[in-house]
Parts: structure tokens; C-alpha cells; sequence
């Protein structure tokens, strides 16, 4: 149990979260979070191979458009990515639309 003005932190912080103009925020920074734990891993954000924050910047900048392109080709393309038969609920879902 938490002490209760530690207490009173949480129930308040709680109440704010059911607001609308913090489920924006909120959206917002989910949406960074997704590309970052997207590009982390595929292209190496976290580290540069250029000594100086001018170098390093140029790189991040062209991951960043490497990743905006492979998300619009992504977009475009809409041949699936693999071989398997799609399910019953798939193919009642795309019948139905």
C-alpha cells in the first residue's frame, strides 16, 4: 500500500488519463515510440557511425527517410507477404467489403 499522498498522486494521475486532451498527447507520443522501436532494431538508430553531432544528424535523417519510403512502398504494395491460405474470417471479411 502506498502512502497516501503517494496515493493521492496516482488516483489524481489516473483521473487525468480518461481526459481527452491526454489520450491525445498520449497518442502522440505512442506514435514515436512505434518508430522508434521500428528503426531501432532494423537500422541501428541508436548508434551512428559518424563522429560529430552534424554527421550523426545527416544520418538519422536519411533513416528516417529510408524508413518513410519503405513505409509508403509497403503502403502501395498490397500483394501479401506470404504463402499461407487466408482464413475463414479473412475471406468473410473481404467478401463482406
Amino acid at each position: 500500500m502506498l502512502p497516501r499522498p503517494l496515493h493521492e498522486i496516482q488516483t489524481r494521475n489516473r483521473l487525468d488519463q480518461q481526459t481527452e486532451e491526454w489520450k491525445r498527447r498520449y497518442a502522440i507520443r505512442a506514435g514515436v515510440e512505434a518508430t522508434l522501436s521500428q528503426n531501432v532494431p532494423a537500422h541501428g538508430l541508436r548508434r551512428s557511425r559518424y563522429r560529430g553531432l552534424a554527421r550523426a544528424h545527416v544520418q538519422h535523417v536519411l533513416t528516417a527517410m529510408a524508413c518513410t519510403v519503405a513505409r509508403i512502398a509497403d503502403w502501395i504494395d498490397t500483394t501479401p507477404r506470404t504463402r499461407r491460405r487466408d482464413t475463414r474470417f479473412r475471406t468473410l471479411c473481404s467478401a463482406t467489403a
